[in-house]
């Protein structure tokens, strides 16, 4: 069961769900930087064109401005030159002016443009069209600032009680005795209201107009709020890029509004609203994601058929893997391509062939040593009984013997011929798994019949045997092969010990259990064989045998139901047997 705290490690996923990852990370980030520029690249390209529009707006404005100047500069010179209404102006006259001039005006001019005519001093004489306010129809102090431009007409913007006008002053002369004489200036024009913005707006296809004088709104084609916003932003400082009036973006134009001194009298912005381009930007990057999904459903799906006929091979190749290290190495793999997962196939196949027939041969090698090594384990187990065999023998057959002399020889031969029936047939029951029936035996005198039998060689050595029993245990056990494992245990401690030593066996009942511990103050065990030290044919440091003597033991031991094993860290080496007390179902399996 997996941990649930535990971290996602990209390494414990499959090869399919590796590639699935990769290739979805991989088109999530292609399509994020491509929609990345391409965004840009419409937003700079949407900024571009706006620009540009507002420029060409700017342009229609200039255009239509000039036309409108035009018209109100030939309507003015056009009265100024007829002689009918030179003679009207002479004679300062409200009623003649506006009788003479205000039916052609009327006929030739637009109805909302004004009509003003004015003494040289700029005292308003007449008005022949439009409303002017009661300053307009008193004085004109244009008239003067235009003075210096006289004879020829000028034009410009006029500012006056808050309102702004496009004006024309054309004055006009009489012949006199001294030349020409100035007798009245004409001022016509338009008054820049909302409606003018409107046409404005409508004639540049969308563009919105706001006329400032004076830091204060002349006109507007935005509502009241929009135009206060985008003034306080203008106020602020903001001359270029980007406008926003709190609701919606705008790129900005900025033309100056002169009068007929050619001094500026106030602003005209032009703008262009970013609304319809955001718009596009949105339906673009909508498209976008929509397309990027449509892409990595498909990416996925096309990656997984294909990710799947790639990875099926390598997952063949897993499960052979897994195969071969559970031994089974008759498994093979079908080759069904010729690219490089095909021969990665066929080159595992071929591994199979040569592990399976390098097993075969170890396998036989092995039988042979193993037959050869276990061969001079038995001679070696057998040389001594049968030593005693052939003395006695030699005895019997060189030398005259008194009966006790003959019977005590007899008897030699006889344990002799038994020890070796008893290790045959040893061999016998280690090979085909089977044990005698256990008897109920004296632990204590176990012991001390391993001991007894090795007191000779350990007093030629030198060494001492000190056994410390506990109270009397009695167990159930095969008591030759148990004393065999004693045997075996105190022979190995009198080979490490050549020069003399100690040789302390202890006994101590452990509940259902009871432990003999052998304990001696040799050298101890070789770390390199410690771990491998009950396997067959492991040996270290003994002139004689091949190793077969703690695997035979630790058999006999697991037969009886019990455990051995060696102490760590102790000096010398120290073998510890614990034998139940009871005789175990499993034993007893065995057993039959």
């Amino acid at each position: 069961m997996t941990n649930p705290g535990r971290r996602f490690r990209f390494s414990s996923l499959s090869l399919l769900w590796k590639i699935l990852l990769s290739t979805s990370v991989a088109l999530t980030a292609l399509f994020g930087i491509t929609g990345w520029i391409v965004q840009n690249h419409v937003i700079n390209t949407t900024s571009l064109s706006l620009e540009e529009e507002v420029a060409s707006s700017l342009q229609a404005y200039e255009s239509l401005w000039q036309s409108r100047a035009e018209k109100l500069g030939s309507v003015s010179l056009i009265l100024s030159g007829m002689s009918d209404v030179r003679a009207a102006f002479s004679t300062g006259d409200e009623a003649t002016i506006r009788d003479t001039a205000g039916e052609l005006w009327a006929k030739i001019s637009d109805e909302n443009a004004l009509f003003l005519v004015a003494d040289p001093k700029g005292r308003v004489i007449a008005s022949l069209g439009g409303v002017p306010s009661s300053a307009l129809s008193r004085e004109l102090p244009v008239v003067r600032a235009a003075a210096n431009q006289f004879p020829k007409q000028a034009s410009g913007f006029m500012a006056r009680d808050g309102r702004l006008y496009q004006i024309a002053v054309t004055p006009v002369y009489v012949e006199s005795m001294r030349g020409l004489a100035l007798i009245n200036v004409l001022v016509a024009g338009y008054a820049i209201d909302a409606l003018v913005a409107q046409q404005f707006k409508k004639s540049t296809g969308g563009s919105e107009f706001i006329f400032l004088s004076g830091g204060q709104v002349v006109a507007s084609t935005l509502n009241p709020r929009a135009t206060g916003e985008l003034t306080r932003n203008i106020a602020g400082g903001s001359k270029g890029g980007r406008i926003s009036d709190g609701v919606f973006e705008y790129a900005p134009l900025m033309k100056p509004l002169i009068d007929v001194e050619g001094k500026p009298i106030g602003e005209l912005w032009i703008l262009r609203s970013f609304e319809g381009s955001r718009q596009r930007i949105m339906a673009l990057r909508r498209d976008m994601i929509l397309t990027w999904l449509c892409a990595v459903i498909a990416g996925l799906w096309l990656t997984y058929l294909l990710a799947r006929r790639i990875v099926e091979p390598v997952q063949q190749l897993d499960r052979a893997a897994a195969e071969v290290a559970r031994q089974n190495y008759d498994f093979r793999l079908g080759v069904k391509s010729d690219d490089e997962l095909g021969r990665l196939v066929g080159a595992f196949n071929t591994m199979c062939d040569s592990i399976q027939s390098a097993r075969s041969e170890l396998i036989r090698q092995e039988r042979i040593s193993t037959i050869g090594r276990l061969s001079s384990s038995i001679v070696h187990d057998l040389r001594n009984p049968l030593a005693a065999i052939y003395g006695g023998a030699e005895m019997l057959v060189d030398s005259e013997l008194s009966p006790p002399q003959m019977k005590r020889l007899a008897a030699n031969i006889y344990r002799a011929s038994r020890r070796i029936q008893e290790l045959l047939q040893d061999l016998v029951n280690v090979s085909r798994g089977k044990s005698k029936a256990a008897e109920i035996c004296n632990l204590r005198e176990v012991v001390q019949a391993a001991c007894e039998a090795s007191a000779a060689a350990a007093e030629s050595q030198g060494v001492r045997i000190s056994f410390a029993p506990a109270a009397d245990i009695e167990l159930p056990i095969e008591r030759a092969r148990m004393e065999r494992v004693f045997l075996n245990l105190i022979g190995n401690a009198l080979e490490a010990m050549p020069n003399g030593g100690e040789i302390r066996i202890t006994e101590r009942a452990d509940g259902e259990f009871v432990q003999v511990q052998f304990a001696d103050t040799g050298p101890g065990i070789l770390p390199s064989i410690r771990e491998k030290l009950f396997e067959p044919f492991v040996s270290a440091g003994k002139k004689n045998g091949l190793g077969l003597g703690l695997a035979l033991s630790r058999q006999t031991v697991l037969d009886h139901g019990g455990e051995i094993w060696v102490e760590p860290g102790a000096p010398g080496a120290r073998f510890v047997i614990r034998l139940p007390l009871k005789r175990s179902a499993v034993v007893e399996k065995r057993a039959s």
